[in-house]
């Protein structure tokens, strides 16, 4: 038999209330999903590590423009170095007026093959932002890379635009 851990709740007689672990961790469990709205399911988490940080798991980034030579800064990539069941990108203006965001996300595999999961064209007010998914990992599938993918040749009005993106993997 495990041992009862005591928790004080105040109620009217103040009187201790004897709580198991197990009644415990459901107390805790519903307390953070109190404070922070999500659920207590999704608190297995943790951020990825984009490929060719520098440690940090959020990027920061300015939209830069469309190039006839060389490269674009819109993809940034985050590694997959373990299976997870799900993955969820954030997303975070850093402009200071109101912007429309070109954005892609898409699950990369093992094999090549890439399946895309965002594609929209959201507008945020300055320091908002938003969560994608989750999505859902593919069965039978080794997920890779997330590619978040934050500008477009379509949408050149966004150049100049500032934000900060992560991913995350949850079990």
């Amino acid at each position: 038999m495990q041992p009862a851990v005591m928790l004080l709740v105040t109620d009217l007689f103040a009187k201790p209330l004897t709580v198991n672990r197990a009644t415990l961790a459901t107390l805790t469990a519903l307390a953070a999903t109190a404070a922070t709205g999500v659920p207590a399911a999704q608190a297995s988490c943790r951020f990825l590590m984009p490929l060719g940080g520098g440690g940090n798991p959020v990027v920061s980034k300015r939209i830069g423009p469309d190039r006839l030579v060389g490269r674009t800064n819109w993809n940034t990539d985050f590694i997959v170095d373990r299976n997870f069941r799900s993955y969820r990108f954030f997303f975070t203006s850093a402009s200071t007026e109101r912007a429309s965001f070109p954005v892609s996300g898409f699950m990369v595999f093992t094999d090549g093959s890439n399946l895309q999961v965002i594609n929209e064209t959201p507008t945020f007010e300055p320091g908002t932002g938003r969560m994608f998914g989750p999505f859902q990992a593919v069965p039978g599938k080794r997920t890779r890379l997330m590619n978040f993918r934050v500008g477009s040749s379509s949408a050149p009005a966004a150049i100049g635009f500032s934000y900060r993106i992560s991913v995350q993997g949850c079990d």
